[in-house]
Formats: structure tokens, C-alpha cells, sequence
């Protein structure tokens, strides 16, 4: 991993290609399938994450939690607003799916930062934390607004990262935070206890569902501070990814994850193609070329399969467009892929852009 960004376009492209063939045959195992059924049938509860690009911010690592039970919804900057048609039905459509099976849904809506080194924050943001807290409010009363603020059902709650550490820091209803790097081998015992005063309104499944996340996360707050590992800040990217389906791709400074949910696509296109313009400009990474990777995944064959298609090469060209349009010698470096995603394997399949 740590030499792909110098190889040639067409190696670094195989390489990813068979990432994502291995990453479905590990979400694909028994042994990963029966520790999904296993979880879910002792914590129900639905886990989604708003949440940023940012290939650091792998909340199934950092919670310790089972491949497949956090479902992410990825936007460069973590920027979202419910109020764009297509996040608004994509999110609706996810909580009634888990409420027709009588499941509650726990959505963690997340900023991340670093405590070390400000310029490792968020760049969407532009490294102002109080920034990105401040919109993951934001969204906390959209959600509220749409699903109920009696959180019956919906629990939204505002979620901090820290980078350095895979801290979570999460913000409590009653204006209390936990900051769970701040937590010992002593203290689970009194955990239950503290998220009841954080969340007084949180349904008790809900909190007893949330209970494995904290303690996985203090769990992996001991294996960081037990590991050497670099704190990578250049960015390298060299591939922008349209479209949704990307799990496979937890890796810093490798990716810019575009979303398909703001209705105005074309703008973070540009921003994206301006950062792999000035990775290759600055030589950070070489300049024989970049991927432009449109993702969409479908559950069922047939139809659904067939729309997902038809929605990836609609993604693929709209953003290659924008790109030749604005950034014309960057694009004459331009390989894309389009490809769709079965959503019950994670298995990433080219098919042909027209």
C-alpha cells in the first residue's frame, strides 16, 4: 500500500481492482457472515454513519465492529443537507427498511479532527473544527425534523473523531460530552450508567446497542496507543470515486469520495479534479494519470441491477464531462471505470460506460 501512489497508472488500477475483490471475499466468508448474524441478533438496533471521505475515519475498525453492520453514507466533507432530494429518499428509504422489520435505527452524525496538528482535520472544512461540529448540528435538527425529536425511533447523535487515536467523542442531548479516550479499564463497569445521563431520552435497546461500539472503540484506542504508525497528512489522492459502494476503500489519501446526493454535482467534481491537479502538479503522485471511478450497488438482480447501470454510466459521463469542460489538460490523463455493486457480496463490477 505504502508504494502504490508512485506506480503507474495502469498498476495502481489493478491494484485497486483486486482490493476490491478481496475485500468481498472477506465481507463474503462464513466466518464474517455467521459474526454478522451473531451481532445483529444480540444488538438489533440499525447503525448508520454520516460521515466524510476521509479514508481514516473506518468506524468498523474503530469500534471493533463486524464488517456490514455500520452503514456509511460518504460525502467529501462530510457536508450533507436532508433538504437534497436524493440524500433526503436515500435515508428515508433506509430507516423505513429497518423500521418495517421493527428495528430502531442509532445514527451517528460525525466530524472528525486531530489533537496533534490542526492541518489534519477536516479540509472541507477548511481544518476549522468548530465548523464541521457546528454543521453535524446542522444535520442532527434536520434529522430530527424529518424522523421525530422525540427519537423514538431515529436516535441521531453527534459523533467526534479523533484521528490520531480513533477516539470517538460523542456529544450527549443533555449538552454533556464523552470523550471515550478518556476512558480506563475501570470505568466500563459505570458506562451504562454515564450514556443514561448523556442520552436520558435514548430507548434502552437503542442504549444497549450503542454499549459495544464505546467499548470496542476504548478497545481500539489501547491497540493505536500500542502501535507505531505514521500519521500520513500529504494528500496523494489519485482516484475520484462518484457514486456510493466504496467500503473497500478505508485508506487515507487514496480516494475523493464524491456522493451522488447534492443536486448540484458538478462543483465538488471540479474541486476533486483541482486536488489530483495539484497532487500531480506538486508530484505527489505521478502525473501519467488518475482514475475517474462511478460506483452504484443494487440489492436485487433484474431491475434493480439494470437502474443501478443506467444511474453508474449517467454518474461516469456527467463527471467526465465536467472534467474535460474544466480541467482539459488533466483530462486528456483520465482512465475511467464504471462499474456497479452487488450489495449483498460488496463484489465492484466494471461494465461497459455506454
Amino acid at each position: 500500500m505504502e508504494n502504490i501512489h508512485h506506480k503507474p497508472i495502469v498498476q495502481r488500477i489493478e491494484w485497486l481492482m483486486g482490493h476490491a475483490r478481496r475485500h468481498s471475499e472477506v465481507f463474503s466468508s462464513s466466518e464474517a457472515f455467521i459474526a454478522r448474524q451473531r451481532y445483529l441478533a444480540e444488538h438489533p438496533s440499525a447503525v448508520a454513519a454520516l460521515k466524510c471521505m476521509d479514508g481514516r475515519i473506518n468506524l468498523s475498525v474503530a469500534t471493533h465492529t463486524p464488517l456490514g453492520i455500520i452503514q456509511p453514507f460518504r460525502n467529501l466533507g462530510g457536508m450533507f443537507n436532508l433538504g437534497w432530494p436524493h440524500l433526503g429518499e436515500v435515508l428515508a428509504n433506509y430507516v423505513h427498511d429497518q423500521v418495517s422489520t421493527g428495528r430502531r435505527v442509532l445514527l451517528l452524525i460525525t466530524y472528525h479532527y486531530s489533537k496533534s496538528d490542526k492541518q489534519r482535520g477536516c479540509a472541507g472544512f477548511n481544518f476549522d473544527t468548530e465548523a464541521a461540529r457546528a454543521h453535524t448540528y446542522t444535520i442532527k435538527h434536520q434529522v430530527e425534523h424529518v424522523f421525530g425529536a422525540g427519537h423514538g425511533t431515529v436516535y441521531p447523535i453527534v459523533c467526534g473523531f479523533e484521528t490520531d487515536e480513533d477516539a470517538l467523542v460523542l456529544h450527549g442531548s443533555n449538552g454533556d460530552m464523552l470523550d471515550i479516550s478518556q476512558l480506563g479499564v475501570h470505568d466500563q463497569d459505570g458506562l451504562r450508567p454515564r450514556l443514561e445521563h448523556i442520552f436520558p431520552d435514548m430507548p434502552s435497546q437503542t442504549r444497549h446497542d450503542l454499549e459495544p461500539l464505546v467499548l470496542g472503540n476504548m478497545d481500539r484506542i489501547v491497540e493505536v496507543e500500542n502501535t507505531e504508525r505514521t500519521l500520513d497528512v500529504e494528500h496523494r489522492e489519485w482516484m475520484i470515486c462518484v457514486g456510493r459502494g466504496f467500503d473497500f476503500l478505508h485508506m487515507p489519501n487514496l480516494a475523493l469520495i464524491i456522493g451522488p446526493y447534492s443536486p448540484d454535482l458538478a462543483e465538488p467534481i471540479h474541486q476533486a479534479a483541482g486536488i489530483i491537479d495539484a497532487n500531480m502538479r506538486a508530484g505527489r503522485i505521478p502525473d501519467d494519470g488518475f482514475l475517474l471511478l462511478a460506483s452504484v450497488p443494487f440489492a436485487e438482480v433484474g431491475v434493480d441491477r439494470a437502474r443501478a447501470e443506467l444511474k453508474s454510466r449517467f454518474l461516469s459521463k456527467f463527471a467526465a464531462d465536467v472534467i474535460r469542460a474544466q480541467h482539459p489538460k488533466l483530462a486528456s490523463r483520465m482512465q475511467v471505470r464504471t462499474a456497479v455493486l452487488d450489495w449483498r457480496s460488496r463484489a465492484l463490477e466494471t461494465i461497459a460506460a455506454e
